[in-house]
């Protein structure tokens, strides 16, 4: 499958992204989108990223654009550093993929590109940069100063809490150490890896759930991030997992959000909390999420299933302000929730405070997306409801990015191919984790029968 972009960012196949579409790429976003001060670059740690960072730096210096080289860093750091400088950036991340696949996260200097960016990158293809200038900066630490951002904000608000840190190959596991012990709590790091691990922090995998289990004795939490560091992943003190949409209305409740714009793939217990005046979905993609939130304004926050948080508004902590940032976080999620899992007593309390509404996500791999399309457009032609009947009666369906059938009794399953790989993913949703990981185990094997 060709390069292309998806729900964020440029993906592909690390063989077909070469270095005469990357620095492509990179010219026609430094030509078609506004650039400020000039280019940070920065990339996560799977193999192929040293190579393609090197070959964005070369296309945007030969257009004369003044570059600052990042090196490893998580991505909410690179953009929050980035927008701060009023540059633009370009993150090379895979995110949460397989190893044999990279990519390009773009990022103008007031956050991440929408679509209509997309689309000008695409039609600017082969045409120059103009020249532009800017001061170099020599010397920095973007993970610290993403740490300090929590910190100003919240201060030593984990004293005497214990958190494992699961470092894998993560670019954000020392950015996460260095936050968690700035706000108090003591840190113990788990299974770091010199080998690229791809985590979907939406889909673990039953291996990583059960090592989970075994490390949370003794813990009050463990925490990690996807291979990028803007997707987080939290588990409580017996080593379940929490949800990544249960983890952003927590986090909403937190910053005292009066809006939330979510994509239609997160549960409903947001809908349900009483706590948020508005609720809005989108197709599902921060470019999606983002956009709807400049255009609701106010004390605005976005989430998506994985978890990853964006800030549409400048918060206020217990020890200072926690300014905005327009581009998906992992660290604002993953210190909300241990901070009121202190207040609850343990995350497990904190999270059974929220409705009863939870997702369980997997994935089909090696989908090809003609065949993803195929069986959309048979069940979304009349064959959905025969389909679903072994799970029960369909109430109603939302087409607004797959098909999100609402069954009798309020459980939902939702069918979709993914946008950033050949793969094809199943969202069931219930009352209790049980129920939600029947449903999946049912839908999930309707599924794969399917595209068998």
């Amino acid at each position: 499958m060709a390069p292309k972009f998806g729900t964020s960012g440029l993906r592909g196949l690390v063989t077909e992204l070469t270095d005469d579409l990357v620095a492509g790429y990179t010219r026609s976003f430094l030509a078609m989108c506004p650039v400020g001060s000039g280019l940070w670059v920065g990339r996560d740690l799977r193999d192929s990223s040293p190579r393609l960072a090197e070959v964005v730096i070369a296309a945007a210096r030969g257009e004369g654009v003044a570059v600052t080289d990042c090196g490893a860093v998580p991505t909410p750091a690179l953009a929050m550093a980035s927008m701060a400088a009023r540059a633009a950036a370009v993150m090379v991340t895979g995110s949460h993929i397989p190893a044999d696949r990279n990519g390009l996260k773009f990022y103008v200097p007031g956050g991440e590109i929408t679509k209509a960016d997309e689309a000008a990158i695409l039609a600017g293809l082969g045409r120059k940069a103009a020249d532009l200038t800017a001061v170099r900066r020599s010397t920095f630490d973007l993970s610290g100063e993403w740490a300090a951002r929590y910190r100003g904000a919240f201060g030593r608000c984990l004293d005497g809490m214990k958190v494992g840190v699961w470092a894998h190959s993560a670019v954000s596991r020392e950015g996460l150490v260095a936050c968690l012990e700035a706000l108090g709590a003591r840190v113990a790091v788990l299974g770091q890896s010199d080998v690229f691990v791809p985590v979907d922090t939406e889909a673990v995998p039953a291996e990583v759930r059960a090592r989970f289990v075994d490390w949370a004795a003794g813990l009050d939490a463990i925490v990690s991030t996807d291979g990028d560091g803007d997707r987080p992943l939290v588990a409580d003190a017996t080593g379940r997992i929490v949800p990544g949409d249960v983890l952003g209305q927590i986090t909403a409740a937190l910053v005292g959000a009066d809006t939330v714009v979510t994509t239609v793939s997160a549960n409903t217990g947001v809908d349900l909390s009483g706590r948020i005046a508005r609720v809005l979905r989108t197709r599902i993609g921060s470019p999606f999420v983002i956009a709807a939130m400049e255009s609701a304004g106010g004390r605005v926050v976005g989430y998506e299933p994985n978890g990853g948080f964006l800030l549409g508004f400048e918060a206020q902590g217990p020890e200072g302000p926690l300014p905005r940032l327009m581009t998906r976080d992992s660290l604002l999620p993953i210190v909300a929730a241990l901070i009121e899992a202190k207040r609850a007593g343990s995350l497990a309390a904190r999270v059974a405070m929220e409705p009863g509404r939870f997702t369980v996500t997997d994935r089909l791999e090696g989908i090809a997306a003609d065949a993803s399309a195929a069986l959309l457009a048979r069940l979304g032609a009349g064959g959905l409801a025969a389909f679903l009947a072994p799970l029960g009666a369909v109430a109603s369906v939302d087409r607004t990015d797959g098909l999100r059938a609402t069954l009798q009794g309020g459980a939902i399953v939702h069918l979709r191919p993914s946008g950033n790989a050949p793969e094809f993913r199943v969202y069931a949703e219930a009352e209790t984790f049980a129920a939600a990981e029947a449903l999946m185990a049912l839908a999930f094997a309707q599924v794969r029968d399917a595209l068998a």
